[in-house]
């Protein structure tokens, strides 16, 4: 036997021509009879050599098709076999790695394979902050700028070179942000303006905590403060001017590997509230990451990924310093390819938490640089404002001073050798060498402190500058809240108008096609070239457009009028309306144009999806609006069916409390992409392809990472088999058209022995299939219609679903549902 990381792996297996790394933590964990969360680091690099010979939105296009390419090939010997063994997994291409749960046996297995570079436990960083102001939170607003914002110069590039970081979208992964904050709400990438949002590809919720995961929330206020530093409005931002888009990869006061890479992922592709339909076009310039913990090199990929892609990434150095201990920084800013930053107080003086280098993880010089993260005050949830103090106050000053930077020299725009030198070079040094470095450069203040100014001052001014107001062609008006949008040979940059219809524009020198869009106006689009130092003034006017009555009906996806549901018009500043009870819905006046007609089914959808399709305003619009079927991101869907009872004909050795049974599967059953030919009954209303039980009385919204997973909820409650119960399997067919029936006759219920509930499973040779199929349920019983219990599916790893209902009362008497499979 070989010894890999604490774990015997059989020799033969493991011999000289492999040995994969399997970490400390995770070996105690599974070497202790436990079960533990991990990831499979395959043994794969992304040659991104061809994306990096592009430029802007194209380069980000170029990496993210790469690695998701590569990890998809590298994955797929490993994914084959996770598959066949029945273990439930999650892929990832950031940082090309399988998330799997399982104990020792599967870890020394998996350890031996030779795509497999290491094996990695699940790990928990937390967002805790030093110190935070022992005054309640206040909603006093203030216009002077903050002592850190002063410090770094960054009110010197307001004034000296009229720079507020326009045209440069700044992001975060964090605790969330409280979008609607005074001091953020204006710069949110999000807002339509009139009190409207629309979320897609600028907020995600990669934690899954926010009471609604499409709508942007803050349940610890750490992620409110930093976005608040960075982008701010009044005194507390260092880049005021700057887009604001966010990740929440941190579930409340600590931030787990899952959805850290989630939100990772998401930062170089945001994709639309549903998770899906990637767009790394709409990838932010910047992102801040005020988290990490201990010496992993975990996120040594996602980081050079970011970085290939031209997206400039600040980390918190951590707090784990003590004013005089050497190698205290913490990953991911201890690691090389990371900018990590250190603190100082309002004094000047190095803060006593913040973490010193050489670094622990690859010896490199850390922190990269310091900046105030001591007594910050920014914003805080409920409108509110709150001084804290920590390197993760420190950081978002970095991520705010680059958006000011490139705000100034667009010509630095995704150079991020060429912005760490002119922030390095501005810098203001302190020697302090006892940790080793020099006065230039040292371990305890990297290349020193912050001075954004200075770095402003030192960036190539050989940019144009395009000044000028956009106006209403008949009245003369200023148009606020137009965008202007310049694309051409020195990348692209997106300005919006102020309240006055004035923009600036600052290009690098070259051709540009420049258009202005704005609601209710119709779009211009220019030609300009500029070039090096032009000052360039622009006025532009424009012609509004008629304005028309939508209205329209909204059917579900069987066809009959649905009440209810939010119909929006995702671009326009207009609030969504709500079908009536027959259901109709009106848009009184709406601008000429060509926009997105959303339409969202209320709680629960049941099989009802969500509409998007382009709608075009050209006079008055009727719109017939009939729901798709609801799926999930695997595509599998649902449709309610006829009724067609299939009775149970061979009991199964199955009742009492929380027990299961293995019962073999007359055919291939194919679920997720995966075929089974057996699968496990519970008494609880389960069909579990993975585990014959795994504590599942507690019935929960799908998905959900907790185990059970790899799950058909046929009707997930806590549920008895007494003496009057059974559950009973039958077959039916020829082969080839055969149908499988698994049913639950009298389940009884934990919380009222005296309802009782009929129901089953029928799965289908033919077609992949699931049938499920209700009887015997009372109409004025809401337990019994399913008030406590989850109706629908979920993948192997509990990270995608199709759920029809949960501890909703939709269930009736002779109901059915059926489920498709991914359609081939």
């Amino acid at each position: 036997m070989t010894v890999v990381g604490g774990l015997a792996v059989p020799a033969a297996a493991a011999a000289p021509r492999h040995n994969a790394i399997v970490d400390p933590g995770l070996a105690a964990a599974v070497g202790a009879g436990q079960e533990a969360t991990f990831f499979v680091v395959v043994d794969g690099r992304t040659d991104l050599s061809g994306a990096l010979r592009q430029r802007g939105k194209a380069r980000k296009a170029a990496v993210f098709r790469a690695l998701r390419a590569e990890a998809t090939r590298d994955q797929s010997s490993l994914t084959r076999y996770l598959d066949q063994a029945k273990i439930g997994y999650e892929s990832y291409w950031i940082a090309n790695a399988v998330k799997v749960t399982g104990d020792r046996d599967l870890v020394e297995r998996l350890a031996a394979r030779p795509d497999v570079a290491a094996l990695r436990q699940e790990q928990h960083y937390a967002i805790s902050t030093v110190a935070m102001d022992p005054v309640t939170t206040t909603t006093t607003t203030t216009t002077d700028p903050e002592w850190g914002v002063k410090d770094i110069g960054a009110d010197q590039v307001w004034s000296q070179y009229a720079d507020r970081g326009e045209g440069v979208v700044v992001a975060s992964i964090d605790s969330g942000v409280e979008f609607n904050h005074p001091a953020l709400a204006d710069n949110y990438r999000g807002n339509l303006g009139d009190g409207t949002y629309n979320h897609d590809y600028n907020w995600y919720d990669a934690s899954g905590q926010c009471p609604d995961s499409s709508t942007p929330c803050d349940n610890n206020g750490h992620g409110t403060h930093t976005m608040g530093t960075i982008a701010g409005a009044g005194g507390i931002g260092v880049a005021p001017g700057a887009t604001w888009i966010a990740a929440k990869g941190c579930e409340a006061n600590y931030c787990s590997d899952t959805s850290l890479l989630n939100a990772g992922q998401w930062i170089l592709a945001p994709t639309d509230h549903n998770g899906q339909n990637p767009r790394p076009d709409l990838a932010p310039d910047i992102v801040n990451n005020s988290w990490g913990g201990g010496n992993t090199t975990f996120y040594q990929d996602m980081i050079e990924a970011w970085n290939a892609a031209g997206i400039f990434e600040a980390f918190a150095a951590g707090n784990a310093g003590n004013g005089t201990t050497c190698s205290t920084t913490e990953a991911p800013g201890a690691q090389a390819p990371a900018y990590g930053v250190g603190a100082y107080d309002a004094t000047g003086a190095i803060a006593s938490f913040s973490g010193f280098g050489p670094s622990l993880v690859d010896g490199s010089m850390k922190p990269n640089i310091a900046a105030p993260g001591v007594n910050v005050r920014s914003a805080w949830p409920g409108s509110r404002y709150r001084a804290i103090s920590g390197t993760s106050m420190a950081t978002p000053h970095v991520a705010g001073a680059v958006a000011l930077l490139w705000s100034a020299a667009p010509s630095l725009v995704g150079d991020i050798d060429a912005t760490r030198a002119v922030l390095n070079d501005s810098a203001r040094d302190v020697d302090d060498t006892h940790c080793g470095g020099t006065a230039d450069a040292n371990n305890v203040w990297g290349e020193g402190k912050l001075d954004a100014f200075a770095a402003v001052d030192r960036a190539p001014h050989t940019a144009a500058t395009i000044t000028g107001t956009v106006t209403d062609r008949v009245t003369g008006a200023g148009l606020a809240g137009i965008t202007i949008t310049a694309t051409g040979q020195g990348g692209q940059r997106t300005v919006t108008t102020e309240a006055s219809g004035a923009y600036r524009l600052v290009l690098a020198a070259g051709a540009y096609t420049v258009t202005s869009v704005g609601y209710g106006y119709r779009t211009v689009t220019e030609d300009l070239t500029v070039t090096d130092g032009q000052a360039l003034s622009h006025d532009i006017a424009l012609d509004a457009v008629p304005r028309h009555a939508v209205t329209g009906t909204v059917y579900d996806v069987t066809g009959k009028p649905l009440p209810g549901a939010s119909v929006r018009i995702v671009e326009a500043p207009l609030a969504p309306v709500v079908s009536d009870a027959a259901g109709a819905f009106r848009f009184p006046v709406v601008a000429e144009g060509s926009f997105t007609l959303m339409v969202t089914p209320a709680e629960p959808v049941l099989c009802n999806g969500t509409y998007q399709k382009t709608l075009t305003v050209d006079g008055d619009e009727s719109v017939a609006v009939r729901l798709p079927a609801h799926s999930d991101a695997f595509g599998n869907s649902c449709l309610p069916a006829a009724y067609s009872w299939v009775s149970g004909a061979t009991k199964v050795a199955l009742s009492g409390d929380e027990n299961a049974k293995t019962v073999a599967l007359p055919f291939p059953v194919t679920f997720y992409g995966v075929a089974y030919n057996q699968a496990s009954v519970t008494t609880n209303g389960l069909v579990n392809f993975l585990a014959p039980r795994l504590g599942d009385y507690v019935n929960t919204a799908l998905p959900a990472t907790a185990q059970p997973n790899g799950i058909l909820a046929a009707y997930w409650d806590d549920l008895v088999l007494d003496k009057r119960s059974a559950v009973k399997t039958a077959t039916t067919g020829t082969a080839g058209q055969q149908k499988f029936a698994i049913v639950w006759e009298n389940a009884t219920f934990a919380a009222d022995s005296s309802r009782r509930v009929t129901f089953e499973a029928v799965f289908e040779e033919a077609t992949g299939a699931i049938l499920l199929q209700y009887q015997s349920i009372d109409d004025a019983s809401a337990l019994e219609k399913g008030g406590s219990a989850t109706v629908g599916i979920e993948n192997q790893a509990g990270a995608d679903a199709l759920q029809y209902s949960f501890n909703e009362p939709v269930l009736t008497d002779r109901s059915a549902l059926r489920i498709f499979p991914k359609a081939a």
